[in-house]
């Protein structure tokens, strides 16, 4: 089910969506992108997207070392907060 996402970080899920839509990507990638002042940040971030079902994870078929996020779409994930 999806929640409501506070304000920050719905301004940078708005930021990811633009850039990655439905393609996954790394945490590497998502640093590049969002340029975070810390680590922990974007951390913090992810962790906000999973808790309110914004976001799914996987892990790297190349590499179980590394996750791989993926966004639920907008639509989708409003029409879920509204049941």
């Amino acid at each position: 089910m999806t929640e409501a996402l506070p304000k920050w970080v719905m301004e940078r899920y708005a930021k990811l969506w633009k850039k990655f839509g439905l393609e996954q990507f790394s945490h590497k990638e998502a640093t590049k992108l969002l340029k975070e002042p810390k680590e922990t940040t974007l951390s913090l971030v992810i962790q906000e997207l999973k808790k309110n079902g914004w976001i799914e994870l996987s892990l790297d078929p190349k590499d179980s070392r590394v996750r791989l996020y993926k966004l639920k779409e907008p639509n989708k994930a409003v029409k879920e907060m509204a049941k």
